[in-house]
C-alpha cells in the first residue's frame, strides 16, 4: 500500500498476472531473479513505428526508460510521408545522430522492413504476380538493409511473409501431420468451397481461379475398354495393335484401336445417342486426372533427360514448364492445375472444330477460283474480239467449251460480268473461311501454349519469393562483409522473415520452416555460381536468411482451431497451446529462428496486447526458446496500450512484472526488500494520470470504486 496524502494507492488482485510483492508475507524476486525463464529487463526490447513524432529524440526518451534493445519499425514505402517513414527519410546526420545514440547508451538496435511488402513474390491485390512488383519489394527490404548497416551495425532485419492466400483445410501441413490432423478450417463450408488461383508463368498473371465446389464438363476420351464388342476376342484384357504397341484396359486410344499419347487423345462417340459423350469432374476426379498428368509428364520428362525427343518435341509438349527439373520428384501437377488445363483443352476441342468448318472446303474454293478466273481471260478476250453486235450468241457458245461449261448461267447477258460477279463472291467467301479457320487454329494453339505454362500460384510464388529474398540477403551478405573490413560489424546483417496472418502462406510454422530453407538453398546456389564453396555457401546462407516468431501472430491460428466437441473450453484451449509449443519448438529444431517478437492477444486480431495480457502462451514459448539455446532479441511491440492504458511503454512494463523482473535502483537502497513492477508501474510518482482506483479521502465516496465511478464489487 502506497500513501498519497491522506489517501491509499493499492493494487488490485487481478493485476497483469504479475510476480512480486503485492501483499505482506509475498516475498519479491530477488536482484538475480529471472523467475527460472533467465529473461532480464536488459534481454527485452521494445518496437518503434517511425512515424509523425521527431523519431529521434522520441528514440532517445525511450532509451531512458531503461531499453536496452529497440526495434526500429519502418511504417512507409516507397517515397516517405510524415506518417509513413522510409529508410531514406533519414539522411547522413541523422543515421550518425542515431548510431552515436545506439554507442552511447550501449543499446543495440534491430530493424523491421517496411511494414507495406507482404511477401516478396510480387503478388498484387488482385492476385497477379508482376516481377516489377517483385523487384520494388526486393528493393524496399534493400533499403532498409543499408539503414541497419549505417545504424543498428548489423542485427535482423524483419519482413513480413504472406506471399499469398491459400485454403487452410487443403494444406499439406492440415492432413500430413497425424497428431495435428484437420485441427484448422477456415470456416465449415471450406472443404468443399476452397479456391485456388493459377497463373501464367509467362506473365505471372492470374489465369482463373479453380474453384472445388464447381464441376468441370469436358468429353469423355475414347479409352480401351476390354468389354467393348470390337476387342471382345482379344484374350487376357490386351491387344497388340496396327503399330505393334501394347494396349491396356485404360490406355486411350483412336477409333481404330491404335494407342495414343495422352496429348493426342480423341473423344468417346456414342452411336445410339449420335454424339459425342460428355462427363462432369468434382474434385476427387481432377485429383486422379492430375496424379494421371504428373505420371505422362514425368515419362516425357524423362525421355527428353534421355534423348529419346529431341528439345523442339519437349517444348512443344505440354509439359515444357518443367525444363528446369532436376529430379523427375519436382514434377507434380495439382488438381487446380488439371482444373485449368481440362478447360482450355476444351476451349482449344471448341476452336479447332471451328477451324475444320470454316476451312472444309477452302482447296475447292481455291481450284474453283481458278477455273473461273480462266473463263474469266478467255471470254474477255472472245468479247474483245466479237463485234458488239453479235455479243449476244456468246451465251449460247458456253456448251462448246467444257473447261468452262457450266460456269456461266445460261441467262448471263454477258459471260465476263457473271465470272467477275462469280470471282467476287468466291474470293469474299475464302477470305472468310481464311480468317475464320486460320484465327480459330490460332486460338485453338493459343490455348495449347497457355497449357504448357500453367501453373498454381502456389507453386509459382515459393518458387519467385525463394528467388527474391535469397536476392536482398546476398545485399545484407555485402553489407555485413563491408562493416567487418571496417571492424563494425556487432552482428551479420540477417534478412528475419516473419510469420504473418494465418490466411497467407508463410504463417504456419511448417511454411516458415520450408520458405525459409528454400531460400537459402537458392542463395546457396547463387554464391556457388559466384565461386564459394558449397559448404561456405551453406554457411552464409544460414547467416543471413532467419526466422522472425511472432507470438501473436502465431497465436492468431487459435480462432481457426477445431476443438474436440467433448472437452471442454479450456482442455481444447490447452491442446491449442500444446500445438503452439510444439511447432516452436520444431522452428528452433530446424536452426531458424533468430528473432523474436512478444506480442499478445486472444487469437482472434492483432491488436498487439501485451505480454500476458491475452492467451498467448508467450512465457512459456521463450522458457522453452531459451532451454533450447536461443540468443537472439525478445522484442515487445506496443499497440493497445498505447491508446488503453498511460503509454505504449507500459507494455514492455507488464512485460518485465510478467517474467519476473526486479526494480533496480528505487528508494534510497536502505531497504532489503526488493520492490517490482507492480508496486510502481501505475504508482503516482511523477504521474499526470490517476491510478485506477483510490479509496480514503482521496475516494469520490467511502466505498471502493474504479476512477472512472464503476462500483467494485
Amino acid at each position: 500500500m502506497v500513501q498519497f496524502g491522506t489517501g491509499y494507492y493499492m493494487p488490485m488482485n487481478r493485476e497483469y498476472g504479475h510476480h512480486g510483492t503485492l501483499h505482506s508475507g509475498v516475498a519479491s524476486p530477488s536482484s538475480n531473479s529471472t523467475n527460472d525463464v533467465a529473461v532480464g529487463i536488459g534481454d527485452i526490447g521494445i518496437s518503434m513505428g517511425l512515424g509523425p513524432v521527431p523519431n529521434v529524440p522520441a528514440i532517445g526518451a525511450k532509451l531512458r526508460g531503461g531499453i536496452k534493445k529497440m526495434e526500429l519499425d519502418f511504417m512507409g514505402s516507397g517515397k516517405g510521408n510524415s506518417q509513413g517513414h522510409t529508410p531514406e527519410m533519414y539522411g547522413k546526420k541523422q543515421r550518425q545522430a542515431l548510431a552515436e545514440m545506439r554507442e552511447v547508451n550501449r543499446v543495440d538496435f534491430t530493424t523491421h522492413a517496411t511494414v507495406g511488402v507482404y511477401g516478396m513474390a510480387g503478388m498484387d491485390q488482385q492476385g497477379n504476380f508482376s516481377k516489377q512488383n517483385k523487384s520494388m519489394a526486393v528493393n524496399e527490404i534493400k533499403r532498409a538493409i543499408e539503414f541497419a548497416a549505417d545504424v543498428a551495425q548489423g542485427g535482423p532485419v524483419v519482413v513480413h511473409t504472406g506471399e499469398f492466400q491459400r485454403p487452410i483445410v487443403d494444406a499439406e501441413w492440415n492432413f500430413e501431420d497425424e497428431k495435428w490432423r484437420d485441427k484448422f478450417k477456415m470456416y465449415d463450408e471450406e472443404s468443399e468451397r476452397a479456391s485456388y488461383r493459377v497463373v501464367d508463368t509467362r506473365t505471372g498473371g492470374l489465369v482463373q481461379e479453380a474453384r472445388k465446389n464447381r464441376r468441370v464438363a469436358r468429353q469423355v476420351w475414347n479409352k480401351y475398354d476390354e468389354n467393348q464388342k470390337v476387342w471382345k476376342e482379344k484374350s487376357g484384357g490386351t491387344y497388340t495393335d496396327k503399330k505393334g504397341q501394347e494396349v491396356h484396359p485404360g490406355d486411350y486410344i483412336d477409333y481404330e484401336g491404335n494407342k495414343l499419347d495422352m496429348e493426342f487423345r480423341v473423344p468417346r462417340y456414342d452411336k445410339e445417342a449420335g454424339r459425342f459423350m460428355v462427363e462432369h469432374l468434382d474434385w476427387n476426379d481432377l485429383k486422379k486426372e492430375a496424379a494421371e498428368m504428373t505420371e505422362r509428364a514425368k515419362q516425357v520428362w524423362k525421355d527428353w533427360k534421355s534423348g529419346k525427343i529431341n528439345d523442339q518435341k519437349f517444348r512443344d509438349s505440354n509439359w515444357t514448364r518443367f525444363k528446369d527439373a532436376k529430379d523427375e520428384k519436382e514434377i507434380k501437377i495439382r488438381p487446380e492445375e488439371a482444373y485449368i488445363i481440362t478447360t482450355l483443352e476444351t476451349n482449344a476441342a471448341n476452336s479447332r472444330g471451328w477451324a475444320w468448318y470454316y476451312g472444309a472446303d477452302f482447296h475447292e474454293s481455291v481450284e474453283e477460283l481458278k477455273k473461273l478466273k480462266k473463263a474469266l481471260e478467255f471470254y474477255q478476250k472472245l468479247e474483245d474480239t466479237v463485234d458488239p453486235e453479235e455479243k449476244w450468241k456468246l451465251q449460247r457458245q458456253v456448251h462448246q467449251f467444257p473447261d468452262i461449261a457450266g460456269l456461266v448461267p445460261s441467262d448471263a447477258k454477258y459471260p465476263t460480268q457473271i465470272l467477275k460477279e462469280r470471282i467476287q463472291q468466291m474470293t469474299g467467301k475464302m477470305k472468310q473461311g481464311q480468317e475464320a479457320s486460320a484465327s480459330q487454329w490460332a486460338q485453338a494453339e493459343e490455348s495449347m501454349e497457355t497449357i504448357r505454362h500453367v501453373q498454381s500460384a502456389d507453386t509459382y510464388a515459393k518458387k519467385e519469393a525463394a528467388d527474391a529474398y535469397a536476392t536482398a540477403a546476398l545485399t545484407a551478405m555485402e553489407q555485413s562483409r563491408k562493416l567487418e573490413q571496417m571492424n563494425k560489424l556487432k552482428k551479420p546483417i540477417a534478412l528475419a522473415m516473419e510469420n504473418l496472418f494465418p490466411e497467407t502462406y508463410g504463417a504456419h510454422p511448417e511454411e516458415l520452416i520450408d520458405l525459409v530453407n528454400s531460400s537459402r538453398k537458392v542463395m546457396q546456389q547463387k554464391l556457388i555460381q559466384r565461386g564459394l564453396s558449397e559448404d561456405e555457401a551453406k554457411k552464409r546462407s544460414e547467416q543471413h536468411i532467419i526466422a522472425t516468431l511472432d507470438t501473436g501472430h502465431l497465436n492468431m491460428w487459435r480462432k481457426y482451431w477445431r476443438g474436440d466437441p467433448s472437452k471442454t473450453i479450456d482442455q481444447n484451449d490447452q491442446e491449442f497451446n500444446k500445438w503452439m509449443m510444439e511447432k516452436v519448438g520444431k522452428m528452433m529444431d530446424a536452426g531458424i529462428l533468430g528473432h523474436v517478437h512478444m506480442v499478445d492477444n486472444y487469437g482472434y486480431q492483432d491488436d498487439h496486447l501485451a505480454p500476458g495480457e491475452g492467451n498467448t502462451p508467450v512465457k512459456e514459448i521463450v522458457e522453452m526458446l531459451k532451454k533450447k539455446g536461443y540468443k537472439g532479441e525478445l522484442i515487445v511491440e506496443p499497440g493497445s496500450d498505447f491508446t488503453t492504458d498511460v503509454s505504449g511503454f507500459h507494455s514492455v512494463m507488464k512485460t518485465w512484472r510478467l517474467f519476473g523482473s526486479p526494480v533496480y535502483g528505487a528508494g534510497s537502497g536502505m531497504s532489503s526488500g526488493q520492490r517490482s513492477w507492480n508496486q510502481v508501474g501505475y504508482g503516482w510518482f511523477g504521474q499526470n494520470q490517476p491510478p485506477y482506483f483510490t479509496f480514503g479521502s482521496y475516494s469520490p465516496s467511502e466505498d471502493w470504486t474504479l476512477w472512472s465511478g464503476v462500483q467494485l464489487e
